[in-house]
């Protein structure tokens, strides 16, 4: 586990020398010494940098990066595991490769040698790798299936940089501090930027399950894997459930493998309860585990989680999160580097340094609600249900138009206005915060002006259009898997995570995992309104009686009360201020509207003013400081 970054450049037009492009590669790493605090490889070829950041965990002595094959054609920078490594080295081995390292990484390299782009699909891991070839001269970025690790990129004046965080990309001289109006309004809708694109215009996300071939100045980006567009699986609900044990067991195992300290993330929820209780089955020791509460007990799981605990008989750790919580909101925009709002970020944060503090490995929980179907979204509200029943389809249309005309905050507007959608726009709705129908109220005109794209809304629908013949369950599931998991839940486990430079991984989200979980019917996952059923009935046989089928709560966090109680003054305090009304971004009379409404008690409006007290502070930290004073004008880009 580490972090990478690097670039390509016309060294002599651009005016580096080896030297000079060796330092401003170190600057690149420096950025993102906390990814990897055990080790910093360079290499400096011709028109050409690698750098790295190392978190030793396989292979301590032998793993140093960048990376050759036998003749050095190939150089390799690679963030990650592939647990499948020790296997592709006996294949690759009995078809002549030799290795002088008992590491992953090298496996990569030479996986690369004899497959080229084919070898993707055979990583079982997460990743996000750059592979320089100097015979072709050309550069390879990849990513791994569902964006477990990150990796960003931005085309120069003559080349291409890369990295695992945005921060690398700008200690660049050429890389500009634009922002991106659309990137804006889709963290506005969904509270983080496109799965694509950046905060910044000009520096993208290499999307989840792509690769990039950079050559001859010109970049190729394309996938090489998307999750399939039917379900094939045909066996009985017991032959599914005994088959998902299996699968399950070998991925946990396979995630386990360690030179270093190992535990795990536990929230009393159904899915890391049964990654740990499967932990526990392999592992001679008792396995170490960490926990976060909350002093509200409407959020709070630790009476949960110490069931599961002393059930399968952990070293249990724990902290209270309280209200002063939020004061390491600015310590979390800078690890986030663009706008990031799920506030579920700050518990994560803590659970992480506190797991700091016994082991360098974690493994979580993450995937199995998009895999298995957990969401309460993806069960009709008996609301919707019974209007669909009983509503002749013209009345769609009726509540839509009422819906429209309809003062801003007006008692059953919300419904009116859901009813009245198609079942995509329904489910967008249920997941957006800042609607279609309020963003003429919400940004400026400048802003509105800017847009290339005026709904985000829209434009993620579009992930629906592969997998219409799937039932509508599984339609919801794949979406999430391309939107929601990857640049919400997973950007937020791997930024917080290592900010305390330890390492998370993801067991249900394992290829194998992955691949049987896609493979079965929206029937076996949802059943009668009970979500994740296949894969509650596994932990049914490893957990205690009346967890599995308890209340989801989820890893929520107490904005609303903590912003009635010592925080309400944070709005007023940050959106409220001059600087904020100067921005030019938001209508300034909409922001005071929002606020006064929420602490005067009429509407709780926690998480969407939240939304824009994080894209303020991350305003003041990566847009005003070193550059002046800024507003629309100086720092948006249409």
């Amino acid at each position: 586990m580490c972090g990478i970054a690097g670039f390509v450049d016309a060294f002599e037009q651009s005016g580096y020398t080896a030297d000079s492009a060796e330092l401003r590669l170190r600057a690149m790493c420096a950025a993102i010494r906390h990814r990897g605090p055990d080790d910093e490889g360079v290499w400096v070829g011709d028109d050409v940098a690698l750098g790295m950041r190392r978190l030793s965990i396989i292979d301590l002595s032998g793993g140093h990066q960048p990376m050759p094959n036998e003749d050095r054609t190939l150089w390799l920078v690679f963030n990650g595991e592939i647990y499948n490594y020790r296997e592709l080295r006996r294949e690759l081995e009995s078809l002549g490769h030799h290795f002088a390292t008992a590491s992953d990484t090298e496996t990569i390299v030479h996986a690369y040698e004899q497959w080229g782009l084919d070898a993707l699909p055979r990583l079982r891991g997460m990743f996000g790798f750059a592979l320089w070839n100097v015979r072709t001269r050309e550069l390879v970025l990849a990513r791994d299936r569902v964006g477990i690790k990150p990796l960003y990129y931005a085309r120069t004046r003559s080349g291409l940089a890369f990295g695992s965080e945005l921060k690398s990309l700008l200690t660049l001289p050429d890389v500009g501090r634009e922002v991106d109006a659309d990137a804006l309004n889709h963290y506005l809708s969904f509270l983080y930027t496109p799965r694509d694109a950046s905060i910044f215009r000009g520096i993208e996300k290499l999307p989840p399950g792509h690769v990039l071939v950079w050559r001859d100045g010109s970049a190729d980006v394309r996938p090489y894997w998307r999750p399939p567009v039917d379900e094939p699986f045909h066996g009985t609900e017991g032959d599914a459930v005994t088959a998902l044990e299996q699968v399950l067991e070998d991925a946990v195992a396979a995630h386990m493998v360690s030179e270093v300290p190992l535990g795990a993330f536990l929230s009393g929820g159904v899915d890391s309860s049964l990654v740990v209780a499967l932990m526990a089955r392999r592992s001679s020791a008792r396995v170490k585990t960490f926990s976060i509460g909350f002093d509200e007990p409407a959020f709070d799981e630790l009476e949960h989680a110490r069931r599961v605990a002393e059930h399968v008989g952990t070293d249990h750790h724990e902290f209270v999160v309280r209200p002063d919580a939020v004061d390491i909101l600015d310590r979390l925009i800078g690890h986030f580097d663009e706008p990031f709002a799920d506030a579920s970020a700050i518990p994560t944060w803590y659970v992480s340094e506190l797991a700091r503090r016994h082991v360098t490995v974690v493994l979580s929980g993450d995937g199995g609600d998009e895999l298995f179907g957990g969401y309460d979204r993806y069960v009709p509200h008996p609301r919707v249900t019974a209007f669909d029943r009983y509503a002749p389809p013209v009345l769609r249309r009726v509540a839509a138009l009422t819906a429209e005309r309809m003062p801003h905050g007006m008692r059953g507007k919300n419904f009116l206005r859901h009813v009245g959608r198609s079942d995509r726009a329904r489910y967008i709705d249920a997941v957006r915060y800042f609607s279609a129908d309020e963003k003429p109220a919400l940004l400026s005109g400048d802003l509105r002006t800017a847009l290339a794209h005026p709904d985000p809304e829209v434009r993620v629908a579009a992930h629906f259009d592969r997998y219409a013949s799937l039932p509508w369950p599984s339609q919801m599931m794949r979406f999430d898997t391309e939107t929601y998991l990857p640049e919400d839940v997973l950007t937020k486990v791997d930024r917080m995570s290592m900010a305390h430079s330890i390492e998370s991984r993801v067991p249900l989200l394992d290829n194998a995992v992955i691949d049987f979980a896609m493979a079965l019917p929206a029937s076996l996952k949802i059943r009668e309104g009970r979500r994740k059923h296949v894969l509650k009935e596994v932990a049914a046989r490893v957990l205690p009686a009346g967890l599995v089928d308890r209340r989801k709560q989820g890893f929520g966090v107490p904005l609303g009360v903590w912003f009635r109680g010592q925080l309400r003054e944070l709005f007023a305090d940050t959106l409220l201020s001059a600087r904020a009304k100067q921005r030019g971004y938001f209508d300034s009379r909409f922001v005071t509207r929002l606020v006064h409404e929420h602490l005067s008690g009429r509407r709780d409006h926690s998480l969407r003013l939240w939304q824009l007290v994080v894209f303020e502070r991350w305003h003041c930290h990566y847009i005003d400081q070193g550059h002046g004073h800024a507003s629309l004008t100086a720092s948006i880009a249409g």
